[in-house]
């Protein structure tokens, strides 16, 4: 009798060393255990062919349909020879190529009437879509012994579909599958039996038997809803069992004193705080002021008032004897905090100096590139607790950096950094800071739960009172010219009432540089690549540096235009802001270093290059920068793309409203969870593999009850021991350090 494979057992003794290192290269798996969490990714059923229509270009993608024809053609002369098959499915043609001494097996086995699974690159050759050399694995009829023998003795009429490679095919996949199979009684239950019962969902083993090899599409749902579970449900106790610890951590509690430095912010404020700011701070002011450290994320929409509610945060530490650290991610946007918070606060802000109120402290920029003197005095400042505020980019988190007392981090923009450099500033405390994480990027109540879910969250949706509304149209240059010379007049119209615009372009220039608004670390769809493909044919993206010359000699001619991108030194950058800021530049032509954090309220249009290249999200930041004083904003979305393409879909998307919280559900089904969560959070996405944050939210939202109470009653899980054992699975190092910082 065969002994069942352990599910810790390397696949290599399984499959094969040659595959398993295709499956560990390729597709993560190392072991029995990662080869059955490998789910299907769908089914193909006996009696119906998958819609050849659908088809993705240049991706992988397996199919099942029928041989219509075959026929063997000669070219060159008669010296080469190709095999040409069309498969269908009902909805649309394919056409397979096979060439040379490749053509003969295929020949005998394709057969017009031949049913068969067919794996390759999907690419395009004069306007057909085809596959060149797929692999292929043949369908036998019921009852037909000897082809396609391993598709044919699978149970049922649903085929399963694997995530596969070009390396391995998705039914090499399902052979190896069928080997550890039986291993699937072998799997802990991490579930609760009194959760699982009270759910009515079915055992794992089960559930990874029906995943696998469904007789009927009710296996097939009832083991997605319990694999759900198992993905929502234990990565919520990781998070609930980490909320639980820093629960426990001490802290010192920062109360703010009567008639301190906040009450003297305040009293000076020209503005009430809006409803939504207020009730924000006094949640903060109770997480201050306990004795465990404040775990808070502050998510608002563009311009809701985010720096003002941490502002006061900060003033609120200083006046109990703290300091505050706030972590911007760029040079531009640390110097743009510094000096809006040294306007702010007026005499408040000039600590030990002439002039200074007597409850001021000192606001103290540090940066990579501050030179030798200005750099020494910062530093003296933090440690001898002389600057009650610093605000800085990466540079705080160098070992050289020591304070006189931490109390309070703030995070500006937290999806742009990694986890190591928020745990660094966060280990300059003497006893653990409290810790405020701030985002323009609206996330969806899901994945706030399933990756900040060691936060609480804070809302705001409201804008202050004064902010305007901002008008968003989609500029076709392509097929309307005569709109992006309009466009140009706009500009020119908001210039002579005495306001100034914002040109963004996605490249700076030069052709040594890669995209400025390019997104690294997610996917692109299927449609994104093919369209960025046929732009990439008429020609590259636009550039600031060639944009703004053909203004300035063209449409915008007369204007002052100057140019804003990364490539700059800071010293440059921040001299070009301050004038952009003092209204003498009146059109800025930059790059998305402007996205996030820029705060000047004349500037009231902005054009939007190339417009498609860039995200949802980036495109709802970048049209922030404007409307941001008493007169209304436009933004103008300029895009080559047709009008029936997806990119173009997005764009109407984004001018079609302000809600960045409905934005942001957009861009997540579009682009999938990978590239919107970030690269700090990876992490946790690549476990979940069944589970989608945007679809499952009910599951996520039950979940993280069930966990709450799991942990409240059992913190250390003694009494859940299979439960331990998945989230050791789950917490590999990278994912525990992840976790333990988060």
């Amino acid at each position: 009798m065969d002994l069942v494979p352990a599910l810790d057992e390397p696949l290599k003794k399984v499959v094969g060393p040659a595959t398993a290192k295709v499956m560990a290269d390729h597709l993560d798996l190392h072991t029995v255990g990662d080869l059955l969490h490998h789910y299907p990714r769908r089914y193909a059923e006996r009696g119906e062919l998958t819609r050849l229509a659908d088809l993705p270009l240049d991706e992988h993608a397996t199919v099942v349909a029928r041989v219509e024809s075959a026929r063997i053609l000669k070219f060159n002369g008669g010296r080469g020879q190709r095999l040409e098959v069309t498969i269908t499915d009902g909805s649309g043609r394919l056409q397979l190529v096979f060439f040379g001494r490749g053509i003969h097996k295929p020949h005998k086995d394709l057969l017009p009437g031949t049913r068969a699974m067919f794996a390759g690159k999907v690419s395009v050759f004069n306007r057909k879509m085809q596959l060149a050399h797929p692999a292929y694995e043949l369908l036998r009829a019921d009852g037909d012994e000897g082809v396609g023998e391993a598709v044919g003795n699978w149970a049922g009429a649903l085929l399963p579909i694997y995530p596969a490679t070009a390396k391995l095919e998705s039914w090499k996949i399902a052979k190896s599958v069928d080997m550890v199979l039986p291993s699937a009684q072998e799997a802990l239950d991490p579930l609760p039996p009194a959760l699982r019962d009270g759910r009515a969902l079915i055992p794992l083993p089960e559930a990874l038997l029906k995943i696998h090899r469904p007789h009927s599409k009710a296996d097939i749902a009832a083991a997605r809803d319990r694999l759900k579970w198992d993905e929502a449900f234990v990565l919520q106790v990781a998070l609930a069992r980490r909320r639980f610890a820093d629960a426990q951590l001490p802290a010192v509690a920062r109360r703010p004193k009567a008639g301190g430095l906040l009450d003297a912010f305040d009293a000076k404020l020209p503005f009430t705080l809006t409803e939504g700011q207020e009730k924000v701070s006094k949640e903060i002011f109770d997480d201050l002021a306990t004795e465990h450290p404040m775990h808070r994320l502050l998510q608002g929409e563009v311009g809701s008032g985010k720096t003002m509610v941490a502002l006061r945060a900060m003033l609120a530490v200083v006046d109990a004897g703290g300091q505050a650290a706030m972590l911007a991610p760029t040079e531009v946007l640390a110097q743009q905090h510094h000096r809006s918070i040294v306007e702010m606060m007026g005499e408040l802000a000039e600590g030990g100096m002439l002039g200074g109120a007597d409850q001021a402290t000192k606001v103290t920029l540090l940066t990579g590139s501050m030179g030798t003197a200005a750099r020494r005095q910062a530093l003296l400042d933090l440690v001898t607790g002389e600057a009650g505020i610093v605000i800085g980019t990466h540079a705080l988190i160098e070992d050289k950096v020591q304070f006189h007392d931490l109390g309070l981090v703030v995070v500006d923009e937290q999806h742009r950094f990694g986890v190591e450099q928020r745990d660094a500033l966060r280990g300059k405390g003497k006893q653990p800071p409290h810790l405020l994480v701030m985002t323009a990027t609206p996330i969806p109540r899901t994945v706030a739960m399933t990756v900040f879910g060691d936060l609480e969250t804070s809302v705001l949706d409201q804008l202050p009172a004064g902010r305007s509304p901002i008008a968003s149209h989609v500029v076709p240059a392509q097929d309307k010219p005569h709109f992006l010379a309009r466009a140009w007049e706009r500009v020119r119209e908001e210039v002579e009432k005495g306001h100034q615009a914002y040109v963004v372009c996605p490249r700076i220039g030069d052709d040594v540089d890669e995209p400025a608004g390019s997104k690294k670390g997610g996917k692109k769809s299927a449609e994104e690549k093919a369209e960025e493909a046929a732009t990439a044919e008429k020609r590259p993206p636009l550039a600031v540096l060639e944009v703004a010359e053909q203004l300035a000699r063209g449409p915008l001619q007369g204007l002052s235009v100057e140019v804003l991108h990364g490539r700059m030194q800071p010293d440059e950058k921040d001299a070009v802001m301050r004038r952009f800021a003092a209204g003498q530049t009146q059109v800025l032509v930059a790059t998305t270093v402007i996205e996030v954090g820029v705060n000047v309220p004349n500037a009231t249009a902005m054009v939007i290059m190339d417009a498609d290249r860039f995200g949802v999200s980036q495109l709802h930041q970048l049209r922030g920068r404007v409307g941001r004083g008493s007169a209304p904003g436009l933004c103008l979305l300029v895009t080559d793309m047709p009008e029936a393409s997806p990119a173009r879909a997005r764009l109407g998307a984004v001018a079609s409203t302000l809600d960045g919280f409905e934005l942001s559900r957009i861009d997540l089904e579009q682009r999938r969870e990978g590239d919107v969560l970030g690269q700090a959070q990876s992490g946790v996405r690549s476990s979940l593999r069944m589970l989608t944050v945007i679809d499952d939210e009910e599951i996520i939202a039950a979940a993280r009850e069930e966990a709450v109470q799991v942990v409240a009653a059992d913190p250390g899980l003694e009494r859940l021991p299979e439960l331990r054992t998945a989230l050791d699975a789950l917490l590999d190092a990278e994912r525990e350090q992840y976790l333990d910082k988060g």
